[in-house]
């Protein structure tokens, strides 16, 4: 059964506020079991405990995190997303990186996840 407009873009809204909040339950919730993300850099699919991982470590790296959304559609199977992640580094330091991601969804979850974005600034909160 195809996905509704509605329902893929209420479900977008869902994952990226999990996010921002920090609720990495509700990020799992987002997902199907086996959903696959993969990003740019590392051209490898990435699991979805795996990328809870990466997210927890997120959520120390950038205690103050915001999506700020450039353009979100919904496209046959899933949705766009161009958006700017922003915040404060636990140290102060303001902190931006824009990002694209290209995202099936299947019986209301994520399926696959292809994210877009420049390593280098994502190093910047590494460092």
């Amino acid at each position: 059964m195809a996905e509704s407009e509605a329902g893929i873009l209420a479900l977008a809204e869902k994952f990226t506020h999990a996010i921002e909040e920090g609720d990495l339950e509700g990020v799992r919730a987002c997902y199907a079991p086996d959903a696959a993300i993969w990003h740019n850099f590392d051209n490898a699919d990435q699991t979805v405990e795996g990328n809870l991982k990466v997210l927890r470590w997120l959520v120390r790296a950038l205690p103050e995190r915001k999506y700020n959304i450039l353009r979100r559609i919904a496209i046959p199977g899933g949705y766009l997303q161009q958006h700017v992640l922003s915040g404060r580094r636990p140290n102060g330091e303001a902190f931006s990186m824009p990002a694209c991601l290209v995202v099936q969804v299947a019986d209301g979850r994520i399926t696959r996840l292809e994210e877009y974005l420049d390593p280098a600034q994502a190093a910047v909160l590494a460092a």
